[in-house]
Formats: structure tokens, C-alpha cells, sequence
């Protein structure tokens, strides 16, 4: 834990936090507690700073908190990518926020196992313990807007021109593609990646008629959570 998340109603009094929880054991066995000590700190969807050790025991710990500086910037990545495997979907998302993208959607294509719509990695509570150990991890306090689209077609004809639209620049992975990945600090970006086995040919034509521009690593097939790695950090 790089940051100690807050939320709003963990406040009893201005400045003033008691915590109880997984967070005060993860201070009190990892970080480890001292009278006076401080670590960084902040609030869901605010600001960061710094939170200093008041009292603690055994069982809780209460702390006096300063926040005065924003949150990182999000990268200006829009993250389209297809459901991966319920064991990877995590690993994903942690990497897609850690590397500070902001909105993220979620789609179906014909590689994409109907059943992994049904993963409980996919239920609310625990995609949002996914959220909050990424923004830790990385310091941030900003939640992500996640959307799913279950229908491959529709979204990329009635959608996705729109968010190409509105970007600097959209591609999608694909390992036989004629152009590299380029690099584009501070642009607005779209980026489509899709399955292990990649997109079909006619998803594949559906992407580049809506303006995304096919775009490679290199002829090796990588992994979902390690092809978005490498593309988030060539973009941007």
C-alpha cells in the first residue's frame, strides 16, 4: 500500500480518521505503527497529503490527516478492451488503472467465452476492491468509469466512432499490422485490445472503419495484461 485510501465517512472529526479495518492491518503488520509516524494519504475522489500516527492499539488506530495536493493526471487513455478470463480480468484492470487510465469498457467478441460474463470477478464488491488496491498501489484517489457492452456490432458502429471522434488518435493491437505503436505523450487517446487469439477479420474491418488504426508490437502473441503494458506505455 503506497497510499492509505480514505473515504469521506472515515472522518469523526475534521482532520481526524479511526480505522479499524484491512487498511489498519495492513498499517499495524506491514508499515508497521510508531507514535508520530506519517505515510501518504487520501480521500476517494479527492485530495492526497499526508496522514499522521495519533494513538493506536490493538485493534484500531486513529490519525491525523493532511491533504493539500491533487491526484496524479489520468494518461488520456480510453482502455476498449475484450473480457479477458475471469483469472486475468484482475490483472487488467489493476494495470490498466495503475498506469492512470481513467475509462475503461468492457466488450464482447467472438473469442470472448459467454461465460465469462457470469465471473464473480465481475461482481461489484469485488471489482471495487480491484479499484481500490490499483489506486493504492499507485496513489491515487480517482475512481475509473467502467462500462461493459455485451455486443460486439452495436458498440463498435454506434459507439465507437464517437469516442474516435473525440480522441487524438485511436489503434487497436494487431500483431500483423504494417505500422508500429507510435508514441504520443499528452494526446487524448483510444486504444482497442483485444482477446489472446486476437480479433476476427470481421471485427478486425468493423475497428477500422470506426477510425482505429491497427497497429503492432512486434509478431509475438502476447498476453492480454502484458500486450496492455507495453501499449499503454508506448503510447503515453
Amino acid at each position: 500500500m503506497n497510499l492509505l485510501l480514505l473515504n469521506e465517512t472515515d472522518f469523526f472529526a475534521p482532520g481526524l480518521v479511526k480505522l479499524s479495518d484491512r487498511r489498519f492491518l495492513q498499517l499495524r503488520d506491514v508499515i508497521k505503527l510508531a507514535e508520530d509516524k506519517s505515510f501518504r494519504a487520501g480521500v476517494v475522489g479527492g485530495q492526497v497529503g499526508t496522514a499522521q500516527v495519533v494513538e493506536f492499539n490493538d485493534s484500531e488506530v486513529t490519525l491525523q490527516v493532511r491533504l493539500d495536493h491533487a491526484p496524479p493526471p489520468d494518461n488520456g487513455v480510453t482502455l476498449i478492451c475484450a473480457l479477458p478470463r475471469p483469472q486475468t480480468f484482475h490483472k487488467v484492470l489493476h494495470c490498466a488503472l495503475t498506469m492512470g487510465v481513467k475509462t475503461l469498457y468492457f466488450i464482447h467478441s467472438r473469442k470472448v467465452e459467454k461465460s465469462y460474463w457470469d465471473a464473480s470477478v465481475l461482481a461489484p464488491d469485488a471489482v471495487d476492491k480491484e479499484i481500490r488496491l490499483a489506486l493504492e498501489q499507485c496513489g491515487d484517489t480517482i475512481y475509473p468509469q467502467i462500462e461493459y457492452r455485451k455486443r460486439f456490432k452495436p458498440f463498435a458502429e454506434d459507439e465507437l466512432p464517437q469516442l474516435v471522434a473525440g480522441a487524438d488518435g485511436a489503434f487497436f493491437g494487431h500483431p500483423r499490422a504494417a505500422a508500429k505503436v507510435p508514441s504520443l505523450p499528452g494526446k487524448r487517446l483510444v486504444l482497442v485490445v483485444g482477446p489472446e487469439g486476437g480479433f476476427n477479420e470481421f471485427e478486425n474491418s468493423l475497428l477500422e472503419r470506426a477510425g482505429v488504426m491497427p497497429v503492432t508490437l512486434g509478431s509475438r502473441v502476447l498476453r492480454t495484461e502484458f500486450a496492455l503494458a507495453a501499449l499503454l506505455a508506448k503510447l503515453s
